[in-house]
Order: C-alpha cells, then sequence, then structure tokens
C-alpha cells in the first residue's frame, strides 16, 4: 500500500523521535560500559619525614593502595582506637595485603616529632607509617586531603587538637575512593579494601 502524503508527514517526527532513541541509548551505553575518569579532590602531592628521621612524599606511596588517617600522639582515645581498628583490619587482610601500608599523619607537628611517632607506633601494626613535618608542611597536607584541625588551649598552657577522624581510602593511582567504616568487623572493612588491591 503506498504512503500517502499524510502518512508520510506523521511518519516523519517518529523517525526523528526514534532516531533520537537511537542516539539516547547509544551515548549512554557508552558511558555506562567505560569507568568514569574524573577524580576526586581529595589528596595531592606530599612532603614529610616519617618515623625513622626520612623524608617521604606521596610517590612513595604510588602503585598501592593505602589508607590514610590524621591524628596526633597526645589524643587520649580516638587516634589509639582507630590505629588499633586499622592494625586489626590490615591484619585482617591476610597475606593479599602485605604491601598495603596506612599513613597516620600527625597534625601536631610541634610535639610529634620522629620519635615521638616511632614510640607511639610501636604498639600498633608495623605497616602504619607515622608522618610529620614542619607545621607549614603538615598544614599544606591536611588542606590537601580537605581534612580539618586546630590546636585548642587547655589550662597551665597544655593544648589538644581537634582533628578530621575519617580513615581515606587512596588507590594505587592516590585516587580518593571513599572513607574506611569501622563501625564493623575488620574482616569486613578489609574486604572493602581488599577491592582495590
Amino acid at each position: 500500500m503506498p504512503l500517502t502524503p499524510r502518512m508520510r508527514r506523521a511518519a516523519i517526527p517518529l523517525l526523528v523521535f526514534v532516531l533520537g532513541l537511537a542516539v539516547l541509548g547509544l551515548a549512554a551505553s557508552l558511558m555506562l560500559g567505560r569507568p568514569a575518569t574524573g577524580t576526586s579532590a581529595v589528596g595531592g602531592p606530599f612532603t614529610l619525614v616519617n618515623q625513622d628521621g626520612r623524608t617521604v612524599t606521596d610517590r612513595d606511596f604510588a602503585g598501592k593502595p593505602h589508607l590514610v588517617f590524621f591524628g596526633f600522639t597526645h589524643c587520649p582515645d580516638i587516634c589509639p582506637t582507630t590505629l588499633q581498628q586499622i592494625s586489626d583490619v590490615l591484619a585482617a587482610l591476610g597475606p593479599q595485603g602485605r604491601d598495603v601500608k596506612a599513613l597516620f599523619i600527625s597534625v601536631d607537628p610541634e610535639r610529634d616529632k620522629p620519635a615521638a611517632l616511632k614510640d607511639y607506633l610501636s604498639s600498633f601494626d608495623p605497616r602504619i607509617v607515622g608522618l610529620t613535618g614542619s607545621p607549614e608542611a603538615v598544614a599544606a597536607t591536611v588542606k590537601a586531603y580537605r581534612a580539618y584541625s586546630r590546636k585548642v588551649p587547655l589550662k597551665e598552657g597544655d593544648y589538644t587538637m581537634e582533628h578530621t577522624a575519617l580513615v581515606y581510602i587512596m588507590d594505587g593511582r592516590g585516587n580518593f575512593v571513599g572513607s574506611l567504616n569501622l563501625m564493623r568487623p575488620a574482616k569486613d572493612a578489609a574486604a572493602e579494601v581488599a577491592r582495590q588491591l
């Protein structure tokens, strides 16, 4: 049956609509079929000093996923508790996690010299690397990770530090993946880290 002029006019919008759907479908499949290339602006270059007094940079941890936690050695409860939880997660990773490091970056460079960090971290998993540096270097690192720290005066000239208590998961390219949920069994938190291996 031949198409009448009226049928042809009706077919044109339908054809445009179908072609539009096909283009949208193709675009969606291309976007969903490849990983996202955008990265979060958390983390970045740093130059600090480890608990052995050696200068280290972010490049020393490239190629392997790692954890990052900000704290200080005079922290009364959150830091030692979190460092023990991180130690439990590292242990739960087993042999596949032998190269995974956790960076404990001090927000109190005035008191946390390398020797103080070394002594403090001796109670935790040896894969936890203590980092400190000049106040400027530490402040730049805190800012790069979009973290927070503030010196809070106490009585008789003493002070404490308020700070971000997140444990950052960084992939092997130094990109922020997410924060590690430690409010669950260590093996479950370890499985989250293991996905980056």
